[in-house]
């Protein structure tokens, strides 16, 4: 995936000209030693560069203007040493395009009881300076993160290494291209959407791609590169006998191998972050893609199934925001139920395209029939997903906005073999109780495809739906559904009824 190291935040502190030379060299000093705390911790995935003091309407609008064209910058952080009129940050903040973090903190972390002067309150003067500022983006409707604490405190360095990983996710988006083999699986609803709207809210854009340029890609690959990605499967997976060397359906592991490399091919010549395909469109293709699809996934490309390019692009973003977190994040579907009244539990899988990202241990590679798509038995991953605290994540079109929804659970450990499951699979509880949980998601809108995430939580997707201005639903332990109704009618008349 990416190294989040290549992009940048800017730490740019605001005052004034009202205190003097040497207050402003101590703001400026100041300021300069908690850029390079921040940029040193590895909690912050991205570098921090120090931009020195703003004090003026002219010299803020100048470094917004250089950060928004900056190619490597992502976001800026913003923190009010001293006292900064917020007049003067209004035109800079008409023309910030990029996500903003108001850092509220203070230089010293303790008030200095025996020594404390009107000189040290002339300089450190973070608690009002902060209210000012916070004041005119309020005025202003401006959707920010505020982070509050002593700079040195843990939960601000990971509370900016939450934002910083969204930030670049945001950036990442911006541009995007994303794939369509085919077009959406037919008389379904919820996968698809309005591109333009899309393209509109998020920067990305999606085009339709016919399969048979696709497969012109797949059948020019050569017998060389098939080999040795046929040598890597065995390398890395454990193999199922039939497909092993002289196995009975041995050939189709060099079908599927060729599928993955057109299709890698075609991703990169494109400059593609994602793509969808679907089963009811593979003409000319000898097998649907399984082991690809799942492959190309866990290398960063983001994925969903039946024509599905939102959740795609959700797959995408935060497979972004993951980059160098332990855990994975995956193309999912709330597939089946466990009733049990005393063990309820969801079952997340696809027929074929899940991660190996969120394997837990080594996957199977196996191959079995599949009864869509009227094609050759498809190569595949096996495995079983490991337990902890994940979310189920889906972005949903409603026709006058985008919604974001969210489902925090924990998933648990498979405590029975499955044998005649041929396909990747996750168990899972949905916070608060599958009940509420599920009849949340219901009412909601939600979609039956999901982005699964290990590694991510409800506060990534808070900041992902502020940066973009979209709607967040949020379903967790605090969830009941009366309120839950109220807050969906209370953002229906928020964002008006039109369709």
């Amino acid at each position: 995936m990416l190294d989040l190291k290549q992009f940048e935040i800017w730490f740019v502190t605001g005052s004034q000209d009202l205190y003097g030379e040497q207050t402003l060299r101590q703001v400026d000093e100041h300021s300069k030693e908690i850029s390079q705390f921040f940029d040193r911790s590895e909690k912050v995935p991205v570098r921090v560069v120090f931009k020195p003091v703003v004090k003026s309407s002219d010299e803020i609008y100048k470094v917004i203007q250089e950060a928004n064209t900056a190619q490597h910058c992502v976001g800026i952080v913003a923190w009010m040493h001293t006292f900064s009129p917020a007049k003067m940050w209004i035109r800079g903040l008409h023309a910030l395009q990029k996500p903003l973090l108001h850092l509220h903190t203070q230089y010293n972390q303790d008030i200095p009881w025996n020594e404390i002067d009107m000189d040290f309150m002339n300089l450190n003067q973070s608690a009002h300076g902060d209210r000012e500022f916070g004041f005119m983006m309020t005025r202003m409707r401006l959707n920010r993160k505020v982070l509050v604490g002593h700079w040195k405190q843990d939960q601000i360095l990971e509370g900016l290494g939450q934002w910083a990983r969204v930030a670049v996710s945001k950036y990442d988006l911006n541009g995007a291209k994303f794939a369509r083999f085919g077009d959406n699986m037919r008389e379904v609803a919820v996968t698809d959407g309005d591109k333009v709207a899309a393209e509109m809210a998020f920067g990305f854009s999606v085009n339709t791609y016919a399969v048979g340029d696709l497969v012109a890609v797949i059948n020019q690959v050569g017998d060389q590169e098939t080999e040795r990605l046929v040598t890597e499967y065995g390398d890395t997976y454990k193999l199922a006998d039939s497909l092993l060397k002289n196995g009975a359906q041995r050939a189709s592991l060099y079908d599927a191998a060729r599928i993955e490399l057109g299709m890698r091919q075609f991703l990169t010549d494109g400059g593609f972050k994602g793509y969808t395909n679907t089963f009811e469109d593979l003409h000319g293709m000898k097998q649907l893609p399984g082991i690809a699809s799942q492959r190309l996934m866990a290398s960063g490309y983001g994925y969903a199934g039946e024509g599905d390019w939102k959740t795609s692009a959700m797959v995408r973003a935060l497979k972004v925001m993951g980059s160098g977190l332990e855990g994975g994040n995956s193309f999912m579907e709330d597939y089946t139920y466990h009733f049990n009244p005393a063990n309820n539990l969801v079952l997340g899988s696809h027929m074929l395209e899940i991660c190996p990202t969120i394997a837990s241990g080594r996957p199977s590679c196996e191959i079995h029939p599949l009864g869509i798509g009227g094609k050759e038995d498809p190569v595949r991953l096996v495995f079983n997903s490991g337990a902890g605290a994940a979310m189920n994540v889906s972005l949903i079109d409603m026709g006058n906005r985008f919604r974001l929804l969210v489902n925090e659970v924990e998933a648990v450990e498979a405590e029975h073999e499955l044998p005649k499951l041929p396909v990747a699979r996750v168990l899972w509880k949905p916070a608060p109780d599958i009940h509420t949980a599920c009849a949340a998601w219901i009412y909601a809108g939600g979609a039956h495809h999901t982005v699964y995430s290990q590694n991510l939580n409800a506060e990534h997707m808070e900041m992902f739906a502020e940066m973009f201005d979209i709607e967040l639903v949020v379903i967790d332990q605090d969830t009941r559904l009366r309120q839950f109704k109220n807050e969906l009618r209370w953002s229906e008349s928020h964002y008006g009824r039109k369709v």
